[in-house]
């Protein structure tokens, strides 16, 4: 043997006996179904050693009388939470900025020389992620359960939650030599730095395409998915086994993808979740677009979205199951008070015949205003004084702005009136979502702005 060779194998044994004495932690395997299903779940405890302090949740604030002066009566444009009393008002505003803002502060949303003042975006952007978490925790159980949300599971005590997404910016190559490469071959993070394409989020959590794309017999005729909807789906798979910091086999018997009776309850539960994605990025953030500035919307304008990671973090429960919400009972259901508010609004709502109710909003906004609450409130009573009642609402625009902006605006309007229509408790087959054959209103600017609700058949 050369002294060169016997050199070289004496160097591999001497690392061999270096890296035995400081092995790394083996990878722990976990079975979680029927044994020869390929079911076992796999965690990494050097990936588990780093998750943890991050997935723990904060302190709980000491809870505050609710009786006294509710904070509607105390302080000035209280939109949301009113019913509250000034104890838990202020409660519920020291936990948001220690959730939110903690380095900022109060005034990351108010103006310290008036409270009431709605000019920065961050306060009317904050009372709506409120109603989005009441919504959230109230409406969605099948996903959340009863451990719920809060502000901190997003947001871990920054303004922006760190995981959230927006549209990709445009493929420059399109109209080169390369050509269009349909978002591929370009490994992204979000999807395990694989080639598969890295924008799954706008076809599944902003739009409704198929998930499923299996076959239903061995042959192609049991299919009539492509392999670009198969790789979507891959995409989308590998940003929930990172978001929830898991593999496949939590959801799924890898025997058998396609079949729910032997998958695991995550399945249906991660059914949910993705669902509810797609629904408050549809009615909450979407609608916010026109009132995040620039330097806080994506590449394309598009304003920042949720996705599995906003709350996950990859943990297969948010905290790890923490749970903060029974803490902060006003976020687990809208604060409403119909019964006693606006009598002589609930008494005209009657059981007789609804007349159109016209919702009237501010130029090229689709938050609902501050002077709508008696109308809502009326048609709230309506629709639970006549259970079997429909309503329809439309939604409207003036003559500024392109026409494909304002298509948006006039849906987004409609949609934040649905919202709080399902919020009371009416439920959402019993709300028809209509478009009108022409929803540019006439001359007068106020009059195009605005939202129709009505009786439906």
């Amino acid at each position: 043997m050369k002294t060169s060779t016997f050199k070289a194998l004496v160097g591999v044994a001497a690392a061999a006996l270096l890296l035995a004495g400081c092995e790394r932690p083996p990878v722990d395997s976990v079975q979680g179904g029927y044994r020869g299903t390929a079911m076992g779940l796999v965690y990494n405890p050097r990936i588990l050693e780093k998750q943890i302090p991050l997935n723990q949740p904060p302190e709980a604030l000491a809870a505050v009388p609710s009786d006294g002066p509710k904070a509607k009566d105390v302080y000035q444009n209280v939109k949301i939470l009113g019913d509250l009393s000034v104890a838990e008002f202020a409660r519920h505003m020291a936990a948001v900025t220690a959730w939110v803002a903690p380095q900022e502060g109060c005034n990351y949303c108010h103006n310290p020389a008036n409270l009431a003042d709605d000019s920065k975006y961050t306060k009317v952007v904050a009372r709506r992620m409120i109603q989005m978490t009441q919504h959230i925790n109230s409406k969605w159980k099948n996903h959340v359960a009863d451990t719920g949300v809060t502000c901190y599971t997003c947001h871990r005590g920054q303004p922006v939650p760190q995981y959230v997404w927006s549209a990709p910016a445009p493929d420059k190559n399109v109209s080169r030599l390369l050509g269009d490469r349909a978002e591929q071959n370009a490994p992204s993070p979000v999807v395990g730095l694989s080639t598969l394409p890295n924008d799954p989020f706008t076809h599944y959590l902003l739009g409704d395409s198929d998930i499923r794309v299996a076959g239903t017999t061995a042959l192609p005729t049991g299919n009539r998915h492509s392999i670009k909807q198969a790789e979507y789906t891959y995409g989308f798979m590998m940003h929930l086994s990172t978001a929830l910091g898991v593999n496949c086999t939590y959801c799924h018997n890898t025997q058998s993808f396609g079949s729910w009776e032997s998958s695991p309850p995550q399945r249906a539960t991660a059914w949910h979740g993705i669902r509810m994605s797609r629904d408050l990025n549809v009615a909450y953030m979407d609608p916010l677009q026109p009132v995040f500035p620039d330097n806080r919307k994506g590449t394309q304008g598009d304003v920042l979205k949720v996705n599995c990671q906003t709350c996950h973090q990859g943990a297969y429960k948010p905290l790890y199951g923490a749970q903060m919400a029974k803490g902060h009972p006003e976020l687990l259901a809208p604060v409403i008070a119909t019964a006693a508010a606006a009598p002589a609004a609930v008494a005209a709502a009657g059981t007789g015949n609804l007349e159109p109710v016209k919702l009237y909003f501010e130029t090229a906004k689709a938050d609902l205003p501050a002077d709508v609450g008696k109308q809502l409130e009326a048609l709230i009573a309506y629709a639970k004084a006549n259970p079997d009642a429909k309503l329809g609402i439309s939604g409207y625009h003036d003559k500024r702005g392109s026409v494909a902006a304002n298509a948006e605006l006039a849906k987004n309007r409609a949609v934040a009136v649905r919202e709080v229509l399902k919020a009371a408790g009416v439920t959402e087959d019993r709300i028809q979502m209509q478009k009108p054959v022409e929803t540019e209103g006439g001359s007068d600017d106020k009059e195009a702005r605005r939202v129709e609700v009505y009786a439906a058949k």
